[in-house]
């Protein structure tokens, strides 16, 4: 199932009689592409950027912990130090532990940011916060990177410029949505299992008994309709808009690049076996073929991280060994195309967990120290920046926190520092803050 409103939405205005006819309404077809092209034109009227990377986000919505991945403290006291060894990598005298095997192995592809002070340690507000570099505001809900990304660089191809593949992102407080920008600048949601073996992306694809002339027929009932209701209507610029947004609708659903960039099946088994065959895994191998299809972000979305109970089991045996094995895949097969050059792939996640283990074998919530890994776009792989403290509790050399992140993927982007949107109510609202991370620059 595919979700283009993550919030729910009214337009009284939009209701009149050619909304029986609209894209949105063809029952057979069970497609929704409302106000989400809208502002096609309008987000490309800002123009190019000079650098033009796209970026495959991999949000593990939870909280991983950075002591039980990339972060362990071996020497520390059990209590804190944890159920798991360590492990060399890739590079000399760096360990990871022992239940990242392949991303310790792989570990010249990406970097490490060891010293993340996250500054926050509540869900939801993390979602918005991490997504966007800028801190929660009831009175103003920044966007996330995605949408700012399709707000100021528009369309490619007639796939949609954000797609977020799954469903764990917390959208209480905003996270992961377009905000002040916007609705047409939302992800566009793809709830099926990439993993499943009749995987479609059932409002994007038309059944199989509906052949294209049954959608071109609607097409000129359509334009009929519009061109009767237009003569009698006082605000034909309104319909222009609304004829240009169902004509993007059409064409992504008729373009063929669409229905190229979701068949998994055109891959080899051993390239999808490579990826891992679990939801995560093909989720990974799907955000390259958008991004190969013209699509500029992606946000691949991993659930179950919060480990207060059963931290070590879950971690082992559940969370861990899709990730291992789907996101040095992916880099992997980026390079291998030619790819990760001009593709920033980012992990990111709400924020640490507590260095003493608690009476569940879990860890807590920990608002003062995390990791963020980066790949591609420049990034020099191998580097591990910063280091906490000997208990992983707080950053103690080089510290970032997350807009100095946020800053980083857009200059990464080739996006420039000084973005300015206009919120609903008519002010200007800066949209990025910090410093760039001057060692992955």
């Amino acid at each position: 199932m595919l979700n283009l409103l993550p919030t729910r939405f009214q337009d009284c205005e939009r209701v009149s009689r050619r909304s029986l006819l609209q894209v949105g309404a063809l029952g057979g077809l069970g497609i929704t592409l409302p106000g989400f092209l809208a502002a096609r034109q309008a987000a490309a009227a800002h123009g190019q950027a000079s650098i033009d990377r796209n970026c495959i986000l991999i949000w593990t919505r939870g909280g991983t912990s950075h002591h039980d991945t990339f972060d362990p403290k071996p020497n520390a006291p059990a209590s804190v130090k944890g159920e798991f060894g360590v492990i060399d990598t890739a590079v000399p005298g760096v360990q990871f532990t022992e239940i990242v095997p392949n991303m310790a192995r792989e570990l010249r592809r990406f970097a490490v940011l060891r010293s993340w002070n996250p500054q926050n340690g509540s869900h939801g507000t993390a979602d918005q916060y991490v997504m966007s570099g800028r801190k929660f505001n009831a009175a103003l809900p920044y966007p996330t990177y995605g949408s700012v990304v399709s707000w100021h660089k528009g369309f490619k191809t007639a796939l949609p410029p954000f797609v977020q593949l799954g469903t764990n992102v917390d959208q209480r407080f905003g996270g992961g949505t377009a905000g002040i920008l916007g609705l047409e600048h939302n992800p566009f949601e793809i709830v099926a299992d990439p993993n499943a073996e009749n995987f479609t992306v059932r409002d994007i694809s038309p059944p199989k008994t509906v052949p294209g002339q049954r959608i071109d027929r609607r097409r000129k009932m359509l334009a009929a309709i519009d061109d009767l209701q237009q003569q009698a209507d006082l605000q034909p610029t309104a319909f222009e808009a609304l004829d240009e947004t169902f004509g993007a609708a059409l064409n992504m659903i008729t373009a063929p690049e669409t229905k190229q960039a979701f068949e998994l099946s055109a891959e080899s088994d051993a390239l999808r076996d490579s990826y891992g065959r679990n939801r995560f895994g093909q989720s990974c191998l799907l955000a390259r073929r958008l991004v190969e299809s013209g699509v500029r972000f992606v946000t691949v979305t991993d659930g179950g991280w919060d480990t207060h109970q059963n931290n070590f089991k879950s971690l082992r045996e559940s969370r861990i060994p899709p990730v291992d094995q789907g996101l040095p895949a992916l880099l992997a097969d980026l390079e291998d195309r030619g790819m990760l050059d001009s593709t920033l792939v980012v992990w990111l996640t709400d924020f640490g967990r507590t260095p003493k283990i608690n009476s569940a074998s879990g860890r807590d919530h920990w608002a003062s120290a995390g990791f963020a890994v980066m790949a591609g776009a420049g990034v020099p792989g191998g580097a591990i920046l910063g280091e906490t403290d000997d208990e992983g509790g707080k950053p103690i050399r080089d510290e970032y926190k997350t807009q100095d992140i946020a800053v980083t993927v857009y200059e990464k982007l080739g996006m420039p520092h000084d973005l300015i949107a206009q919120a609903p109510d008519g002010r200007p609202v800066r949209l990025i803050e910090g410093h760039p991370i001057k060692e992955w620059m």
